[in-house]
């Protein structure tokens, strides 16, 4: 028997006590009474690696044999009589762990160096060498990480819902993948491709398709990696590829490849297969098939019962008005648990009571659980009341009594504001207030409720006085409840009490930020008090909130348009005009800034589109028919001024502006018809009889120029009267109340000289003296001595020759404010 590890060459002292062990004579045991007759084993005379063998020397015995074991005593070869002298030995078994005698002498360091190393200089242990990855086995799996970081990537981004970046990073993970296919083909290692890797990319870039909206692209993916036999569980990615046709309303081709999905999962996977069937059965609920739906329902009811499911079914029968089965549904609805939730956990997570536990997952998501049990319940059981009986108040009775019956006490409550509010939406004010004051002397949060719609009813019937009384008993309840506090506000506000009204909305706000009401509500409280730069944020903020609120952008374009900031509040109704594009409003406005900014063409442009969409607005029809007159457009200035007098047909201005769009025209006779009709239906109008006389003149028809003329001056000294008359009458009022309250101030005697006060700018409703069209009372004069000398006589062709020179009263240029010639 040799020992694995052979001793090497190295020299040996001439007193070495090892001598003799390496005689080829079998070891004698015994002659000193040491161990027995059984031989050591001889070590193998192999050399060490790296070292050259030395000579073997025969030892010489000293006067008699080596000496036995039985010498070795003590510890470290002492002997047993008690002398540790030279001829003392270790045990040889050590030998070859490096001891050696020099160990044991007095003054000689033990040091324990088995690889020799002793008189080499000691240092740092030198660092690991990397090793070289050159193999292609090394360099494809390099490759592989890279492609799983990348996916890794892309699932992230989309779960940030950074979509495009996800695909992006999809697309290069492809790449990477059939980069690393060929490299593994090439270097011969086809055999180490991993298909389950390739089945990562394909379903990743598939998803990231999905979310971005390319849904050919999907479907192409989706289909590569079916019809794939490798992949033994691909068939579930047809529920993948129906949700994709289900989002582009091809529900049939939906409704196929559910099916087909399901044929793939066992009758194990219980879960997924009534999700799918759940999916079928909203498809035919699109199609209208409701039907269909409900027996796809049933099915998922029959063997597993969700509130989701049930939910859907109900509304199935709301849709096809079976009532009875309505009920039944709603009652397995209530009886519908979340695993692992008792009644005392839903009344504890209700109330969203605090404990040691509040960060618990499990205990989180049965807090969600509950919330979509809750949600399904209240929307199907304020769904089914008003339909299962013929009288509405029975309906929402029977199903608050089911409600507080299955311990969902809140739930009752809230159909019962329910059952109100329905009665307010249809417009039966009565019941809804007899049953909100029915509500007084039950839960305090439910009093706090009906006293804050209570208010909004009155509010909106313009009695502030209960309106006051239901907010203010609201608030005793709560005294941050921000409804109570918004309608409080609006009745101050409607009493013009701003600052009032401001201060409620700001506390409205103070208890709920996020309140829309009090943000829109302060907004215009600040724009009565002029504080028209805070407004501007608040609406501003509100549209934040409210980014397609039509109001809220309005304000922020009327605000800047009363800041004088014309380009801000073009840009806001801009914005506008992409919600509402046919309000006829926003257009008006739009002109009218435009031509304040002195833009004619923008101007009329969005007057004629309010026009269009609103051709009854009398503002926009008098500035068309202006902007026609002066650009001498009088064909389409008597259609908006027709179009106004029908719009206002006592109003004879109108008439008026039609007659002379003929005259100017020259459609005279046009013109003189226009103007007898407006002189019999207003046969006291100063305006017309002048027209009649000129346009009587132009048409030569001299026999009734005499008559107009008569008529003329008996309307004048009519009108000339009647003007006298309402001075005097002011006049005498004035004297009246200056009297009266010269008596009430102790004033004695005879009231003292007032002069009279300027005069207030009107608008003129016919030309004044010294302008275009005004007929003189000297011409009247001369048309009434032709008339009576007679227009034939001597006397009348003397007279119509003084006439030739007079202005004619038909000639204008311009218009005033009320759109008549001046």
């Amino acid at each position: 028997m040799a020992y694995s590890a052979p001793f090497g060459g190295y020299a040996q002292s001439e007193d070495d006590i090892y001598e003799g062990f390496g005689s080829s004579e079998p070891f004698r045991g015994g002659e000193l009474g040491g161990g027995g007759g059984m031989p050591l084993p001889m070590p193998s005379m192999a050399p060490m690696a790296g070292q050259p063998m030395g000579p073997l020397r025969v030892p010489q015995s000293r006067g008699g044999p080596p000496p036995g074991t039985s010498r070795l005593g003590g510890p470290l070869g002492t002997a047993a009589g008690g002398g540790g002298g030279e001829d003392a030995r270790p045990m040889t078994a050590v030998r070859a762990a490096g001891y050696t005698a020099a160990g044991k002498r007095p003054g000689s360091a033990a040091v324990f160096d088995p690889a020799g190393l002793a008189g080499a200089a000691r240092g740092p242990a030198p660092s690991l060498q990397k090793r070289a990855d050159n193999s292609p086995e090394d360099m494809c799996r390099e490759m592989e990480k890279e492609v799983n970081v990348l996916i890794e990537e892309s699932a992230q981004l989309n779960l940030e819902r950074r979509f495009g970046e996800s695909l992006e990073k999809a697309k290069e993970a492809g790449k990477r993948e059939r980069k690393l296919c060929a490299k593994r083909e090439e270097t011969g290692l086809a055999d180490q491709i991993n298909i389950d890797l390739t089945y990562s990319v394909f379903f990743n870039l598939a998803n990231q398709y999905h979310a971005n909206g390319l849904y050919v692209e999907a479907l192409k993916t989706y289909s590569e990696i079916v019809k794939n036999k490798q992949y033994h569980q691909s068939g579930r990615l047809r529920v993948n590829m129906g949700n994709i046709y289900f989002e582009q309303k091809k529900f049939p081709n939906a409704i196929k490849l559910y099916r087909m999905a399901l044929d793939q999962i066992p009758n194990t996977g219980k879960d997924i297969r009534a999700k799918i069937i759940r999916n079928i059965g909203v498809a035919f609920v699109r199609l209208g098939q409701f039907q269909d739906a409900i027996a796809s329902f049933e099915q998922i009811m029959d063997a597993s019962a969700d509130v989701q499911t049930g939910f859907n079914l109900l509304l199935c029968y709301y849709a096809l008005g079976e009532a009875e089965k309505m009920r039944k549904i709603f009652n397995k609805l209530l009886a519908i648990r979340a695993h692992g939730l008792d009644v005392d956990d839903e009344d504890e997570l209700a109330v969203g009571v605090d404990d040691v536990l509040r960060d618990d997952g499990l205990k989180e998501a049965l807090r969600r659980k509950h919330r979509q049990i809750t949600k399904h319940l209240a929307v199907a059981a304020k769904l089914l009341a008003p339909a299962i009986e013929q009288d509405v108040s029975a309906g929402y009775d029977w199903a608050i009594t089911q409600l507080r019956s299955a311990n969902y006490a809140s739930l009752a409550n809230e159909l019962e504001i329910a059952k109100s509010l329905h009665f307010m939406r249809t417009r039966q004010f009565e019941r809804a207030v007899s049953t909100l004051k029915s509500y007084e002397n039950k839960d305090p949060q439910l009093v706090a409720r009906a006293a804050t719609n209570l208010s909004f009813i009155y509010f909106h019937e313009a009695d502030y006085n209960a309106a006051t009384k239901y907010a203010d008993m609201a608030m005793r309840h709560n005294r941050y409840n921000a409804k109570a506090l918004v309608n409080k506000g609006n009745v101050l506000f409607m009493r013009e009490e701003y600052e009032s009204a401001r201060n409620m909305y700001q506390e409205s706000m103070g208890a709920d930020a996020d309140c829309i009401e009090a943000i829109y509500n302060l907004g215009l409280a600040s724009r009565r008090l002029g504080l028209h730069g805070e407004a501007l944020a608040l609406f501003e903020k509100l549209h934040g909130i409210l980014p397609k609120s039509i109001e809220v952008v309005w304000q922020i374009a009327s605000v800047h348009e009363q800041n004088s900031s014309p380009r801000d509040a073009i840009k806001w109704y801009n914005i506008l005009t992409t919600h509402v594009p046919n309000d006829p409003g926003v257009l008006s406005r739009l002109g009218n800034i435009f031509l304040r900014e002195e833009d004619e063409a923008q101007a009329l442009h969005y007057h004629l589109e309010a026009y269009r969409f609103y051709p009854v607005n009398m503002d926009v029809i008098a500035w068309l028919g202006k902007h026609s007159v002066q650009n001498e457009m009088y064909e389409k200035a008597t259609h908006y001024f027709e179009r106004a007098a029908q719009i206002e047909p006592r109003e004879v201005k109108w008439k008026l502006m039609v007659a002379s769009c003929h005259r100017r025209s020259g459609e005279y006779q046009l013109a003189f018809d226009a103007y007898a009709q407006i002189h019999k239906d207003y046969p006291d109008n100063v305006e017309c009889l002048r027209y009649l006389v000129h346009i009587s003149e132009d048409l030569g028809k001299k026999d009734q120029v005499a008559e107009y003329v008569i008529k003329l001056r008996k309307a004048e000294k009519a009108h000339e009267q009647a003007a006298l008359g309402a001075s005097a009458a002011t006049a005498a009022q004035g004297m009246s109340g200056h009297n009266e309250n010269a008596q009430r101030n102790g004033a004695v005697g005879y009231p003292q000289y007032q002069p009279p006060a300027e005069p207030v700018a009107q608008p003129r409703m016919h030309p004044g003296p010294g302008e275009e069209g005004y007929v003189e009372s000297d011409y009247h004069l001369a048309q009434i001595q032709a008339a009576s000398a007679g227009a034939n006589g001597p006397q009348g062709k003397k007279v119509a020759a003084e006439m030739k020179g007079k202005p004619n009263g038909d000639e204008w240029d311009e218009t005033g404010d009320d759109l008549l010639p001046m």
